[in-house]
């Protein structure tokens, strides 16, 4: 049976290459996604201590609260200590040699000016001794032209920028503190007040020469009291490292999910293949009963082709996934991501995806190679070997009904109970219950989307839909693996398009002013509002900004903007809204009992109530006050209650008669001063907060691209493995005059109505998945309603088509290749 199945394994490889072809994608991309995390993995652990080549010992707060700089000086002093130094790292941002911020997000970092705890790769010149003086990384220096000894505006959360002498060049290429932008590196003093940080993030200590740093560890932390915690050199690497491979271990997670999805399709595909093989094999295995092979070895004989199979197509796959590897690091690093380490193929990578695929193909095959040795040893005597397929049983069909209907009743339900749980649930239980029903459901659609075909191709089209239907549970399965790619895909793109619709419709609602200024990862600078407002272009200058105080949410309103979010007027009138006076929302007027021109207490201060408002306030996620606490107040009345708080965004309008261009000049020369600041109008506003959306989609897709490619595969698959099993029925069709046209259409169309149903069905339910999801996001907290995007769904169902009729082409040339009288005598 060994030499037999081995032989088979040769004769009939023709017949398993496609099936072969989705177990090394898939395999492919799990291997891919293992050699690139360890490539970045060994790079972490390389890159770990990088900035702690001379610390001996570090000092942090707990539960990262900042440390205080007089805190520095209690170290140095402690016995032992030869150096400390405060670090920390923050956002700013630099004035470029044309007098614009130079782009990207910039790292501000203090730098210890002790050379003892100093570790960093200088370039050139040296790095800062002294307040006053800066580097820079060597790339932006270049780009801008910079001379050491020149001065460099640098500007941050504090104020307008102001000149620094550049003293030195850095290389943090690849560092955690290389992010794309600018690294800023200043003495402790000036990164303190650049970015109003309270004190430092660490104290990095160097100890003396011949000091136990065991017993020095023990000293700093006795100097420093409690609340702070004292580390050593190899606990400050171990936690580097961690800190390194926790994002990594969940960007290895987000991929290997979606390679898990490509890998169920591949299952699908698998199992479908060894179904339709084993099928054509009927008499073939008969015969091997009636010879004396009992069920047990044809069973074995089946299961070990299956993993002869798997194991050649895995280490294709891992070989495949190599070069994927290779691809993702090309692109990173072309994308300015910090390089990882060496690419590097573990025995453990390659012994797991060869036992994956090897498992998987065996395990995916167990179940037809089992059906396959149901036939009786005499059935090789007589035509019983070739059956008619069977059909799906009612306990199957039942309990599918059963499950889709759970599933469909789970995503109705999920916006109501506000659970994303139920969304999950309701995805999974509606596509098995589309696996259990498949038999009854796909058929019937292959012959309702046949309809329209048939007046254009008369016979031919009924002849492909009848090809298509005459084993449900073959097109069943290939219509399936198609849903799971095509329907996460559609859930994706119709939660993307739904979320940007509310995000713009939110901005329309919110931000009623032809500019904004928005802060680049952070707040807006303190003096920023003050400068804008005392421009005369400029009519409305609004820092939106907002701080919870005694339950209730007190935001910052200007009298000109405030109605725009108002939905209503209980009492009193809005315009009284100004110095002393707020608005109150309904929700808080009527739990508290306040009414119109009462005086109440808010933080501390006397306000009277000039309005009791309505407004949509439904809170997030988390909202520290319940809904409608909201008390509005004027700007200037905000800044008296919280002079501190700052918001990341500000809503600015022209004067009266100015026009919007002299208006736009006047703010850019304010903004001038403020590299960490951008100008925008509200369309480009818009584009930056839905930018996100759309390539967190794009590559989303491109992840999911593979599993649909994979269920395509499958298409190609069954109907290749189908004109094997009709080579006489296809000569009598040439026979009796259907043309070599006529059969590459009757293909086509058979394969166009096989992912068309897939498509439509995976279309349904993702489209079911993303209103779940966006009736729990509108539950839970945002006014976010169902977007259909009926163009990117239309290129979705025509990628299908196109790739239909392209996985036709070779099953087409098969059926033709061989002559009508060869083919009539065909077994």
């Amino acid at each position: 049976m060994l030499r037999l199945t081995l032989r088979q394994v040769r004769a009939d490889w023709l017949r398993l290459l496609l099936s072969s072809l989705a177990i090394v994608l898939g395999v492919a991309f799990v291997a891919g996604t293992l050699i690139f995390t360890d490539g970045m993995r060994a790079g972490a652990y390389a890159r770990a201590g990088t900035f702690d080549r001379h610390t001996d010992l570090g000092v942090y707060g707990r539960d990262d609260k900042p440390l205080p700089p007089a805190l520095v000086d209690r170290v140095r002093a402690v016995d032992g200590v030869a150096a400390a130094g405060g670090e920390l790292l923050g956002s700013g941002g630099v004035v470029g040699a044309d007098g614009r911020p130079v782009l990207g997000y910039a790292v501000l970092a203090a730098v210890p000016t002790d050379p003892a705890v100093q570790s960093y790769d200088v370039v050139a010149g040296r790095l800062p001794q002294r307040p006053g003086e800066l580097v820079l990384d060597a790339p932006t220096v270049a780009e801008q032209g910079f001379r050491l000894g020149s001065p460099v505006r640098v500007g941050g959360a504090t104020g307008a920028a102001r000149p620094y002498t550049l003293v030195g060049t850095v290389d943090v290429d690849g560092t955690s503190r290389d992010v794309g932008g600018p690294y800023i590196g200043l003495s402790g003093a000036d990164a303190l007040t650049v970015s109003g940080q309270r004190g430092y993030d660490r104290i990095v200590v160097a100890g003396r020469p011949g000091v136990d740093r065991a017993a020095l560890v023990e000293r700093v932390r006795a100097a420093v009291g409690p609340g702070v915690v004292v580390k050593d050199r190899q606990r400050i690497l171990d936690d580097a490292v961690e800190d390194g491979v926790r994002n990594l271990r969940q960007f290895g997670a987000f991929l290997l999910t979606f390679a898990a999805v490509a890998v169920v399709v591949s299952g699908f595909v698998i199992a479908n293949t060894f179904a339709i093989v084993l099928a054509q094999r009927t008499r073939r295995t008969a015969l091997l009963r009636l010879v004396g092979a009992t069920r047990g070895q044809v069973f074995r004989a089946a299961l070990l082709e299956a993993a002869v199979t798997g194991l050649v197509a895995s280490a294709a796959g891992v070989l495949a996934g190599a070069g994927l590897a290779v691809g993702l690091d090309a692109l990173m690093s072309a994308q300015g991501a910090p390089a990882g380490g060496p690419l590097t193929m573990r025995p453990g990578t390659v012994l797991l995806c060869l036992l994956l695929g090897t498992l998987m193909t065996v395990g995916a095959a167990a179940v037809p190679s089992w059906q396959g040795t149901r036939i009786a040893p005499v059935a090789a005597l007589t035509d019983a070997a070739v059956q008619p397929a069977r059909r799906a049983g009612r306990i199957r069909l039942a309990a599918g009904a059963l499950v889709l209907a759970g599933g469909v009743a789970a995503l109705l339900g999920a916006g109501a109970a506000g659970q994303v749980a139920l969304v999950a649930l309701g995805g999974v239980l509606a596509f098995f219950g589309i696996v259990l029903f498949g038999p009854v459901l796909v058929p019937a659609l292959v012959r309702l989307l046949g309809r329209p075909v048939r007046p254009l191709l008369g016979a031919t089209a009924g002849l492909a839909v009848a090809n298509a239907v005459r084993n449900p549970r073959r097109i069943a399965a290939t219509a399936t693996a198609l849903v799971i790619g095509i329907g996460l895909v559609t859930a994706f793109v119709v939660g993307a398009a739904s979320a940007k619709r509310g995000i713009e419709e939110g901005v329309d609602a919110e931000v009623g002013v032809d500019f904004v200024v928005t802060g680049i990862g952070g707040d807006l600078p303190a003096p920023l509002a003050g400068a804008l407002a005392a421009r005369p272009e400029l009519g409305v200058v609004h820092e939106q900004r907002s701080r919870v105080a005694d339950g209730v949410q007190l935001r910052a309103a200007h009298p000109a903007l405030v109605r725009r979010t108002l939905t209503g007027v209980d009492a009193g009138d809005p315009g009284g809204l100004g110095p002393g006076a707020v608005l109150v929302h309904r929700e808080l007027a009527a739990a508290r009992g306040w009414t119109v021109g009462q005086t109440v207490t808010l933080a501390g201060r006397q306000f009277r109530i000039a309005a009791v408002v309505r407004a949509d306030d439904a809170p997030l996620a988390g909202s520290p006050v319940p809904a409608g606490y909201v008390v509005d107040v004027v700007d200037s009345d905000f800044t008296r209650l919280f002079p501190a708080q700052r918001g990341y965004l500000a809503e600015v309008d022209p004067a009266p008669g100015v026009a919007l261009a002299t208006a736009k000049a006047a703010i850019s020369q304010v903004l001038a001063d403020y590299p960490t600041v951008n100008l925008m109008d509200q369309a480009a506003y818009k584009k930056m907060l839905t930018g996100t959306v759309d390539m967190v989609l794009g590559f989303v897709t491109a992840l999911l691209g593979l599993a649909v490619i994979i269920a395509l595969v499958g298409v190609a698959n069954t109907l290749s493995l189908s004109v094997v099993e009709r080579t006489r029925e296809n000569a009598v069709l040439r026979a009796v005059g259907l043309t070599r046209g006529g059969m590459r259409a009757a293909l086509a169309v058979e394969a166009v109505l096989t992912a068309l149903v897939g498509t439509v069905l995976g279309i349904a339910l993702g489209t079911g998945v993303g209103a779940g999801a966006m009736a729990v996001v509108a539950r839970i907290g945002g006014d976010f309603t169902l977007v259909m995007p009926w163009g990117r769904l239309g290129l979705v169902v025509a990628v299908a088509v196109l790739a239909a009729l392209a996985a036709s082409v070779l099953p087409a040339r098969r059926a033709l290749a061989r002559p009508v009288v060869e083919s009539l005598g065909a077994e």
